[in-house]
């Protein structure tokens, strides 16, 4: 929003020095660009993001499998789980000793966490696993990675939107600071004249 505050320059002025001028126009193109290269910037980047993600779901889609579990038994707690005051907050998973059978066949068993409240002998679950039966996270979903590339794209067209403030603020740095040379430059020149007759004082 300081971008705006630069316009005012444009306004006729005798006062009004070319420098004036100069930083109104960095101001309006900041601004310009901050309204359109920001979104298109974050619109392309979403949707890249999304199409790197949504083939990411389908990939998963083709290499993940749910398959059905079987509790042995639950495996008990640390007892740093075990205690009520540590373990507050936490979430409600058991750790139980299961067994299940991969897509291609195979028999596994194995310590794995479920939701099961409380889990007994013989009790079923749905785990993922790949398509050797060794477990697998659960694969992303098309919601998920939608939200994720949305998030990209805000991201993205806030980051422009940043780095376009910033080179104005630079070039407007550098154009007071070639400002006050000049100033420092005249009077230079003037000084040497202070006190003398004639010079008006």
């Amino acid at each position: 929003m300081r971008a705006i505050r630069g316009l005012w320059r444009w306004r006729r002025n005798p006062l009004r020095r070319g420098t004036d001028l100069a930083e109104s126009w960095v101001a309006l193109t900041a601004l310009l660009l901050i309204l359109v290269a920001a979104p298109v910037a974050g619109t392309l980047a979403g949707r890249a993001a999304d199409g790197a993600l949504q083939q990411s779901v389908r990939d998963q889609r083709h290499t993940r499998y749910e398959v059905a579990a079987t509790v042995d038994h639950e495996v008990e707690r640390s007892p740093l789980e075990a205690n009520p005051d540590l373990a507050a907050g936490r979430d409600t998973r058991s750790r139980v000793l299961a067994e299940w059978r991969g897509p291609d066949g195979s028999d596994h068993h194995g310590p794995i966490m479920t939701t099961l409240k409380s889990p007994e002998h013989g009790d079923h679950f749905t785990i993922w696993t790949d398509r050797h039966g060794d477990l697998a996270a659960r694969p992303l979903d098309s919601a998920t990675a939608t939200t994720h590339a949305v998030l990209a794209g805000i991201g993205t067209a806030l980051a422009v939107g940043c780095l376009i403030e910033a080179v104005r603020r630079l070039i407007v740095w550098r154009m007071v600071r070639r400002r006050y040379a000049h100033w420092d430059r005249a009077w230079l020149r003037a000084g040497p004249d202070w006190g003398r007759t004639g010079a008006g004082s």
